[in-house]
């Protein structure tokens, strides 16, 4: 593209927040464009989400063989293709980016490849291969995400170190690994590399894993992950790097420990990615991290400027930014539409997996709510004993005063999937008592839910009453 051009709408990053604000504003009738300096998709398809999902795929479909004999199955002996299983992964995103590609151009959009720029005039200019372009626009939407957080402990040039990205790009299966952070990617590829028989240290400042999850939760992870031979230590850092060698690295910890392994993944986080857009200039309003300050229609403080997705922090999810593209893509074009964080399902997809809505018991306490905190075994459940996956339990919080149903936390077998008959009980404001009184079907995983609703209020079927003294 050459020249100067005139947009209603310009959304600068194509990310899970991007293309579908682009793709609903071109639904409402706007001329759009779309700029992207990467891969479309983002970080969720190139190298978060989907990537480490595909792995997952594989070395659940491992474990799974190992096992197999206890299901009266024999296969022999099962050797992980390392090679193969990135060729499987790097042919799951190109097509899904492939598919994306193809969306936009149905739609009519635009699609410009580069680094674009909010000018003073509130004009987008775009740094191509090809040069520099102007775009003007009627309003514009920031969805440049974000990128992992790295430690100034560690020197990232060094071949050993790793953030996300790099883990996701291995040549190989390294023999150990350090993974500094226990939050979802760490332990994510905790999952991953210890299938695959990585010997794995898995260092974090708080004093539990998981520490944004129930307490209850991590606990039970932190037992799962020992039986898989993870070695996870909490309230522990790496205070100094004691040597960088080309194939490892040796650190010293706050216990005073030395650790050395092959390689070392930094999981902290992530950082907004708002430099470099001009929005100093322009007066946006911004925290001192970077993050980009946004009302509940997704509008900045600049106006006809919105931003969304992990640029603007809050829950750094990547339906969490498609549903801000929604709405910011309904008021650029003429809506009011106002985005509602009260129920946004969460998920990790470790073994086993967790699934969390609402609040947690954690969250109810502070905020001083009263609540009442009932739970199903999925040891009890038969449609799990038979899958060969009894592990975990669900959880639900409800509102004691009127039975409404406040979060849930799942964490077992399809947590993932379960946890969203929950979010749309929450959505509708629906009781404990509505769950338990709806049928739902045997032997199947949801009857945890209905039997954890019915344990609410006492009339669990398969969960034993207390003991009479």
């Amino acid at each position: 593209m050459a020249g100067d051009s005139k947009y209603d709408v310009v959304v600068i990053g194509a990310g899970p927040g991007g293309y579908p604000a682009a793709i609903r504003a071109a639904q409402r009738g706007a001329k759009v464009a779309i700029i992207e300096k990467q891969k479309v998709g983002g970080t969720c398809l190139n190298w978060g989400c989907i990537p480490t999902k595909t792995l997952l795929a594989s070395t659940e479909l491992i474990a799974h063989a190992r096992e197999a004999e206890k299901f009266g199955v024999k296969i022999g002996a099962i050797e992980p293709d390392w090679p193969a299983i990135m060729a499987r992964k790097e042919k799951v995103t190109d097509t899904l980016v492939g598919g994306i590609l193809q969306l936009l151009k149905a739609n009519g959009i635009d699609l410009i490849e580069g680094t674009g720029k909010i000018t003073k005039d509130k004009k987008v200019s775009v740094e191509t291969k090809d040069g520099t372009i102007e775009l003007e626009a009627g309003n514009i939407i920031i969805a440049t995400g974000s990128d992992p957080a790295e430690l100034p402990t560690f020197d990232f040039k060094q071949p050993a170190v790793m953030t996300s990205t790099d883990a996701l790009a291995l040549d190989h299966v390294p023999e150990s690994l350090i993974i500094v952070g226990s939050g979802v990617i760490g332990s994510e590829f905790a999952c991953i590399f210890s299938t695959l028989g990585t010997k794995i240290v898995m260092l974090e400042l708080m004093d539990r894993m998981l520490p944004t999850e129930d307490s209850r939760v991590a606990k039970q992870m932190k037992s799962s992950f020992r039986k898989q031979g993870i070695d996870v230590r909490t309230e522990t850092t790496v205070t100094e790097v004691l040597e960088y060698k080309p194939d490892s690295i040796k650190v010293k910890l706050s216990t005073g420990d030395e650790l050395e392994a092959e390689k070392l993944l930094v999981s902290i986080g992530r950082k907004f990615n708002s430099a470099g857009l001009g929005l100093d200039e322009l007066g946006m309003q911004m925290d001192e991290r970077g993050r980009i300050i946004v009302d509940q229609m997704m509008e900045t403080s600049v106006d006809g400027i919105y931003a969304i997705g992990d640029v603007v922090g809050g829950i750094l999810l990547a339906h969490t930014a498609t549903f801000e593209g929604l709405v910011a893509a309904e008021n650029v074009t003429g809506g009011n539409a106002h985005m509602n964080y009260h129920v946004v399902p969460a998920c990790i997809f470790t073994t086993p997996e967790i699934g969390s809505v609402g609040l947690n018991t954690d969250k109810a306490a502070e905020q001083g709510i009263d609540v009442n905190v009932s739970r199903f075994s999925f040891g009890a459940l038969g449609k799990a004993m038979a899958m060969g996956e009894d592990y975990g339990f669900v959880q639900l919080v409800i509102n004691a005063k009127n039975d409404q149903v406040l979060g849930a936390q799942i964490m077992g077998p399809h947590a993932s999937d379960l946890i969203h008959e929950v979010a749309v009980a929450m959505k509708m404001g629906a009781t404990a008592e509505d769950i338990a009184t709806t049928i739902h079907a045997h032997p199947s995983l949801p009857e945890a839910i209905m039997e954890a609703a019915e344990a609410a209020h006492g009339k669990a079927i398969h969960v034993a009453p207390p003991r009479k003294k």
